[in-house]
């Protein structure tokens, strides 16, 4: 029997029971309501039946009776509703955190194969162009392009590392950005200059003012445009254009990242940015990532001050827009 197979059966036997014991708590309760309330009646008629009609208190205790019977019922139904939503409360609780758990878990082990598929693929490239240039005698040209593909594995080698430390130093708190002057117009323009030399064979237009200048950490600012544009050529098809702009608008300084890709679905924009999660469509099963570079972006620009939105890019795609509110 297949693992995932196996954990599906078991977690679907966990709820069962939980459900069947939630029940039996909520039947059980219920029982003991009619109970007690059909306890009280008989007391209550076995007290009257004691009663002598000829008793000047007759009537009175009619009453005293009558009210007592209907203060402990009063009691047994707020109790038994007390009770009743409490029981409801942590039942809900629990459900949502074992879920959760579950969720998380699911999560977890994607994003452990992952990493495992985009530790292994770079690692096999760049051990064959070695093995390569180790073994036989290429040209001058050969040998370059071979290096320079070595070189682009190792970078994506270092962004994932890159992103996995940032995004444990955020979880615990551990990491903290160094603000100074910089130019947003440079990071921007150093950040497209080094995707075409990677992707010689992919479109960019770019569209940056210049002369744009925030306060910030220069490096956490490149992390966070890189993911956008790397993000951009896993979900767009090859032929298709990307395109970066950089404005000064009255809202702020607004940079936007824009595909041709398949878009996203407006119930997922905002869980796009969530930890280890991607989305999940037959456009995106194919495509290479871990779930990180989304959150880390978001982390990074709410550390400066700004915000990150998803958009429909017309005809078709998504553009990532960033609104920096302050200069920072």
């Amino acid at each position: 029997m297949p693992f995932s197979s196996y954990k599906s059966k078991r977690i679907r036997f966990i709820f069962i029971v939980y459900w069947f014991l939630l029940s039996y708590i909520i039947a059980a309760l219920v029982w003991w309501f009619i109970a007690l309330n059909q306890q009280n009646r008989q007391m209550a008629t076995f007290e009257r039946s004691q009663l002598n009609p000829s008793d000047k208190n007759y009537t009175s205790r009619l009453h005293e009776i009558a009210d007592v019977e209907k203060r402990k019922t009063a009691q047994y139904i707020g109790e038994g509703s007390i009770f009743l939503l409490l029981i409801l409360s942590g039942a809900a609780f629990i459900y949502k955190a074992v879920k959760r758990q579950f969720k998380s878990g699911q999560q977890q082990q994607n994003f452990m194969m992952a990493v495992t598929h985009e530790l292994k693929t770079p690692i096999a490239i760049a051990k064959l162009n070695l093995e390569t240039l180790l073994k036989r005698k290429l040209d001058d040209s050969q040998q370059q392009r071979l290096i320079q593909n070595t070189i682009q594995e190792a970078n994506r080698l270092n962004a994932l590392c890159n992103n996995m430390l940032l995004a444990s130093q955020m979880e615990a708190g551990a990491h903290s950005i160094t603000k100074e002057e910089i130019s947003l117009s440079v990071v921007t323009s150093d950040c497209v200059n080094d995707f075409i030399m990677r992707y010689p064979q992919r479109v960019f237009i770019r569209s940056i003012t210049e002369d744009i200048y925030i306060n910030g950490d220069m490096l956490m600012l490149q992390m966070a445009i890189n993911n956008l544009i790397d993000n951009a050529i896993k979900y767009s098809p090859k032929e298709s254009a990307i395109t970066i702009t950089l404005s000064q608008q009255e809202s702020g300084i607004t940079l936007m990242v824009k595909d041709e890709g398949k878009g996203i679905d407006t119930m997922e924009r905002k869980k796009v940015f969530d930890k280890f999660y991607r989305i999940g469509n037959a456009a995106t099963k194919g495509a290479k990532g871990t779930g990180l570079g989304l959150f880390l972006t978001k982390k990074i620009l709410a550390q400066h001050g700004a915000d990150i939105f998803v958009t429909d890019n017309t005809p078709t795609g998504s553009n990532f827009v960033i609104v920096f509110k302050e200069k920072g």
